[in-house]
């Protein structure tokens, strides 16, 4: 029975047009004939293209009320975000476009889906998705679908760069970098003012100095944090490291190093434990009493002005560095929370030369201006003392770099958090900045400096890391 007929017994039905037996053979000739049932046909096919036709628009309404979720992007950050079609249940689109993403660095890959680039500006922009459904002509006019995306600002344009006053008080350099030669080692240190000082024009408060020794070998390195809540610490960190570099170049004389060689001599050829306690009470006596030293300088300085002493609070860390034929011997003092850490040839093992100075709840930093320090039984474990074969780099941070770079105190002794500082280092980051250390390239100052204007939330204090390598 064809479809035709049965339509047309069920449209009579319909309207109550009985069919009376002695009228069946009429029936079956009506349906027969061709004009009939080319009219029928006809009725059937406009009745499908009615539904499909409202199935095609119910179809697109359904994609057009259909919310669709794409990722955020950030001005200057590369990114790619895919179109899950598969998800979305558009599995019977045949061709997408989206248009609108090229005046914001992006672009879209049909073939992967995906929308792709570096945004080059920011906004809440609405994209359009240009489509076609199957079942449609290759030619057909393509539907629209508006998509927002939203791209934010990078971060680090909306902090103000303002220069700091060089008018006031013991002004210096916002952003400092240097490189030269210790020795048979070669140095890169870099300072820089954190955002939340650039942002008010407020003035960079970390500093360093150091200097090699051609005539004796020794090398001394020192890193200082001004705190942010002393309004002369700047000038404070500053005294403190050219203080320590002051002390050596006018205390560290010929008989005490030739002390020190003697003891470190025994050392290495395996001495006692004499030996031992007389290596711990050397480094204990002259580095004491340069630390002293400099408290003291600052102690004067700030009587001198007529200024609490407190107003020039700053941490201190220093080391001294020297190559004998049996190694490396290294001395370290430090207060307050800057590391000094040391990394074996092989990248294996690292040794963090001091310990540190934090508070449960914060607020546990000590500073080189505080007399107690100099009178607390933990004075004798503020100093180090290591003689290696050799070493790959010997690191003084600030916690600029330490709070972003490690997060917890724990960190600093997981070698793995030094291999991952030395591929951040090496390019391994999101600005893919490359510092080139060993490269004995001038220009490695400049991309340390480059390097430390990385991006971490929530951390925007002076930035200070010096790497012997």
């Amino acid at each position: 029975m064809s479809t035709e007929r049965t339509y047309i017994e069920k449209l009579f039905a319909v309207r109550n047009i009985p069919l009376a037996s002695n009228r069946q053979q009429l029936f079956e000739a009506f349906v027969k004939e061709e004009a009939i049932m080319q009219a029928a046909k006809q009725i059937l096919e406009n009745q499908q293209l009615l539904m499909d036709t409202w199935q095609f628009k119910n179809r697109l309404a359904d994609i057009q009320q259909q919310s669709v979720s794409i990722p955020n992007a950030t001005v200057g950050k590369v990114y790619e975000a895919k179109l899950d079609f598969i998800k979305l249940n558009w599995k019977d689109f045949i061709f997408s476009d989206i248009a609108g993403l090229e005046a914001y660095g992006l672009t879209y890959d049909n073939e992967k889906e995906s929308i792709q680039g570096t945004p080059v500006k920011s906004g809440d922009i609405k994209v359009t998705l240009q489509f076609r459904l199957a079942g449609e002509a290759p030619d057909a006019a393509l539907h629209e679908k508006i998509i927002p995306l939203v791209i934010n600002p990078n971060p680090k344009s909306l902090w103000k760069n303002i220069d700091s006053d060089k008018n006031a008080p013991f002004w210096k350099e916002d952003n400092v970098a240097v490189a030269g030669v210790l020795g048979e080692k070669q140095i890169v240190v870099a300072s820089k003012r954190g955002r939340s000082h650039a942002n008010v024009g407020s003035f960079r408060d970390d500093d360093f100095a150091f200097k090699h020794f051609d005539d004796s070998g020794w090398s001394v390195l020192a890193v200082s944090d001004g705190a942010g809540s002393a309004r002369l610490s700047r000038e404070g960190a500053r005294i403190a490291c050219t203080g320590i570099v002051e002390y050596f170049e006018q205390n560290f004389t010929a008989a005490v190093r030739e002390n020190f060689d003697t003891l470190v001599g025994e050392h290495a050829a395996g001495a006692g434990a004499d030996t031992q306690k007389k290596l711990a009470h050397f480094v204990y006596e002259n580095l004491g009493k340069a630390a002293l030293s400099v408290h003291k300088k600052l102690e004067d300085f700030a009587t001198k002005l007529e200024v609490p002493v407190k107003d020039f609070h700053a941490t201190l860390i220093f080391a001294l560095l020297k190559k004998y034929p049996f190694g490396y011997a290294i001395l370290t003092f430090g207060v307050g929370d800057c590391p000094i850490g040391l990394l074996n040839k092989d990248l294996t093992e690292i040794t963090l030369m001091n310990w540190l100075d934090v508070g449960e709840f914060g607020g546990g930093t000590r500073f080189i201006t505080m007399p107690e320090i100099f009178k607390s039984d933990k004075f004798a474990t503020r100093f180090g003392f290591r003689l290696v074969p050799d070493f790959a780099y010997l690191m003084l941070m600030t916690d600029g770099i330490y709070d972003p770079k490690f997060v917890v105190e724990a960190n600093l002794e997981k070698i793995t958090a030094w291999q991952e500082l030395l591929a951040d280092l090496g390019g391994k980051n999101d600005d893919q900045v490359t510092v080139e250390l060993n490269s004995g390239k001038p220009e490695v100052a400049a991309q340390l400096s480059a390097w430390m204007d990385f991006w971490s939330p929530g951390n925007h204090d002076d930035r200070t890391l010096m790497i012997v390598s």
